[in-house]
Parts: structure tokens; C-alpha cells; sequence
């Protein structure tokens, strides 16, 4: 009986211990379940790149002396363009009837690519420069964009140097994001999914539902001899 009411009291402790996590991944899990992921991550919201006009006799691309990954012709809203990939930089891109490098979009080309791609019925309202040495929370990823925002809240990222909507994002999906930090226990980056805090938790989680394991049949004994 003493080591029953040991282990009672163990299980007690650990059960207020953890039982603010438990809540709180119980809520995240539910609240990232509530939509389809494609809806979460806006997949719909994007077209395909325009197709290439017919009898477009494209020049080939001026791309230096500098290593180059891939080189592709795709179509843009201000007509066909080179997308030359780099192996040590950004992708820049290159007009398909000159050959000519381009220079990064300004706003106002990174507006007409959004218009010309979204397939939403919202608005764009605003238009930002972000830096890849400081990339917006939401974005995470090193690169220069414009930041799109549309007036129900979604914003698109239109990478600077390529001309390419490399992120788009809903309401629902910074919604979902906070919820994954939470989930993960990493409110800073959301992307360590090994910290300390989610490893301590999560092993006092297992020794939480092992002593209640072991308690039921002890009790359930009990209960029967009495």
C-alpha cells in the first residue's frame, strides 16, 4: 500500500506537470486538423505560369561566366521569359527575344505578376520589399521578394530576382503555423522539432500514462478486495 500511495502521488504531480501540454497539443492538433492542408497552404489560389505564345523564336540566354544549374523558358506576364537557375546565387531571369539578363522586379512588375496569377476573388493592396539577410517570419526562407498582400489577409511572395510567387500565404495558414509552433513547442522559428522543452515534456508524457498503467490494476485489486 505505501508504494501504491507513492506512485499515486508521482502519478499526481506528473498529472499537473503535463497537463498544460497535453491541452495544449490536444488544441493545436485539432485547430491544424479543422482545414484541408491544400486549403491551409492556398494551393488553388496560384495558376500555372502563362502559356508561351505561339511563334516566339527565343534568343538564348546571356548567362555569363557564372555556373549554371538549369536554364528554362517559361511564360510571364509581361511576355516569355528565361528562368536561368544558378549553382552559387538566386535565379535571375533573361528576355526570351533578346537574350538579355534582367534586371530584379520592381513593384510594380511583382503586382502584375500576382494580378495576372491569382485566382482568388481578393484584391491587392499592398506591395513590400523584404531582405533575404531578415526574411519575414512567415516567408523563412533567405531569399529578396516583394510581398504581396491582398485584402483578405493573404499574402504572396514574388522572389525579386526570378519573377517566381514562391509563397503564398492564407489567414488560416498563420493560424495553423502558430498552432505548429505551439505543437512543437518552438514559437521562435516553428522548425525545431527536437528542443529540449518537447523532449523533457514529452518523456514525463510516457512515465504520465506508464504510472497509470501500472496504478489501474493495483486500484482495480483493491477495489475488488475491499
Amino acid at each position: 500500500m505505501r508504494v501504491r500511495h507513492s506512485l499515486r502521488r508521482v502519478h499526481i504531480w506528473l498529472g499537473w506537470l503535463v497537463g498544460v501540454p497535453f491541452l495544449l497539443w490536444t488544441l493545436s492538433g485539432l485547430v491544424m486538423a479543422w482545414k484541408p492542408i491544400e486549403e491551409v497552404r492556398g494551393t488553388a489560389l496560384v495558376a500555372d505560369t502563362p502559356a508561351l505564345p505561339n511563334g516566339v523564336v527565343p534568343v538564348p540566354p546571356a548567362i555569363g561566366p557564372r555556373a549554371v544549374k538549369s536554364v528554362e523558358l517559361v511564360g510571364d506576364a509581361a511576355g516569355p521569359r528565361w528562368l536561368v537557375r544558378y549553382a552559387d546565387g538566386p535565379a535571375r531571369r533573361a528576355d526570351a527575344r533578346t537574350g538579355a539578363l534582367l534586371p530584379p522586379l520592381t513593384a510594380a512588375e511583382a503586382m502584375a505578376t500576382v494580378r495576372a496569377r491569382f485566382t482568388g476573388d481578393a484584391k491587392p493592396v499592398s506591395v513590400t520589399r523584404t531582405s533575404a539577410d531578415d526574411p519575414p517570419l512567415d516567408l523563412r526562407r533567405p531569399l529578396a521578394t516583394w510581398r504581396v498582400g491582398m485584402d483578405d489577409g493573404t499574402a504572396l511572395y514574388v522572389a525579386a530576382d526570378s519573377g517566381e510567387i514562391v509563397a503564398r500565404r492564407t489567414r488560416w495558414w498563420r493560424i495553423y503555423d502558430f498552432m505548429w509552433g505551439i505543437h512543437i513547442m518552438d514559437l521562435e522559428t516553428r522548425e525545431n522539432t527536437s528542443n529540449g522543452f518537447l523532449f523533457a515534456f514529452a518523456i514525463l508524457s510516457t512515465a504520465t500514462a506508464l504510472l497509470a498503467l501500472i496504478l489501474l490494476p493495483l486500484s482495480s485489486r483493491r477495489k475488488r478486495s475491499r
